[in-house]
């Protein structure tokens, strides 16, 4: 028998159907995550990206269902994670599957550590909630801190786990975030902008890491991030979000080769290429700003800013259309 939660699926581990989740505010309601489909398969990297205030983070917190409830609320749709519906599981059913199954690591890893306890008792609770089998006491759950925390490459671990969060670079911060974050093999593991507040040199070898033990464990990776080169480095999926809708999927290599969708076309021109500052030409940007909730327009929501703009564009929101297999875009242009 198929419990209430269960529906029998295709063989994606997650699928997203028409989410929507607004917030419901004095001045008005917050469309954040507006009618968003989503497929993902085991195993594979899967990249949102767009700017700020597109709903990038809002859509990973709806996933993991820690969206405030006031003001925040699911208002349609569905979040199939291995055939099991999260919108529909109570508060101490979701907790089973978060850090079991699905883990994240939020933004800003100084924050998101509690400065007053001890790294090492920090990831040791993550063993001693989620893992009580094997983590049997507290020592047992140190230990097996330590072994975490060479496998994401932080020296000295032994020393380390004594430390608190202020004793540690941003670099060695979010290792232990992702230490945490893969403490108990999850099937998924959702990276919100993991690298923003990291420099140059210290991003790329925590891309490297994630990269890494994506491979030896074969847990999935939703990476939430505004910057297309980490895209282009470790996806293989993206998915370009626009005022809470996903305005184009496709698989990487298709996304930098052949962008559909004007958004991304423009998205895609902004990103700096090498030598490009000594030619004295300006950096291309996409016109205007993202429209905030009091001012969305109707039509498509990105008519105001297109240069490719249409008379329908401006009367009718557009559906995703399936131009190729494997790649979905939103815009009028595609129709048919």
């Amino acid at each position: 028998m198929v419990d209430q939660h269960t529906k029998q699926r295709t063989q994606d581990l997650l699928e997203v159907e028409d989410l929507s989740t607004h917030f419901f505010t004095p001045e008005g309601i917050v469309r954040a995550v507006d009618g968003v489909d989503l497929r993902m398969k085991q195993g594979r990297i899967l990249g949102i990206v767009g700017e700020s205030g597109c709903g990038k983070t809002v859509l990973a917190l709806t996933i993991m269902r820690l969206i405030p409830d006031p003001p925040g609320k699911i208002v349609t749709g569905h979040v199939f994670f291995q055939g099991v519906d999260l919108t529909t599981l109570d508060a101490q059913e979701m907790r089973s599957i978060r850090g079991n199954k699905i883990s994240m690591i939020f933004q800003e890893p100084m924050s998101s550590l509690n400065p007053v306890f001890t790294i090492g008792s920090q990831i040791a609770e993550v063993f001693l909630l989620h893992q009580k089998d094997e983590a049997s006491n507290k020592s047992r759950a140190l230990e097996m801190s330590i072994e975490m925390l060479k496998r994401v490459g932080i020296e000295n671990p032994e020393k380390r786990i004594k430390d608190y969060p202020h004793q540690l670079s941003g670099g060695m911060c979010q290792r232990i975030m992702i230490a945490m974050a893969l403490a108990c093999k999850p099937e998924l593991m959702i990276a919100d902008e993991p690298t923003t507040a990291l420099d140059v040199t210290t991003q790329a070898q925590i891309l490297d890491l994630m990269i890494a033990l994506q491979q030896d464990s074969g847990t999935s990776i939703i990476l939430v991030t505004h910057d297309l080169g980490v895209v282009a480095q470790t996806c293989q999926d993206v998915a370009v979000m626009y005022t809470g809708k996903v305005v184009e999927f496709a698989g990487v290599s298709d996304i930098f080769s052949q962008p559909l969708h004007p958004y991304t076309k423009g998205l895609m021109k902004s990103i700096p290429k090498v030598g490009a500052g000594l030619t004295g030409k300006k950096l291309l940007a996409i016109s205007g700003n993202v429209p905030t909730f009091k001012n969305m327009p109707d039509g498509c929501t990105f008519h105001d800013r297109c240069p490719e703009v249409m008379e329908k564009c401006y009367l009718q929101a557009p559906p995703m259309f399936r131009p190729e297999k494997g790649h979905c875009v939103r815009c009028w242009r595609h129709e048919g």
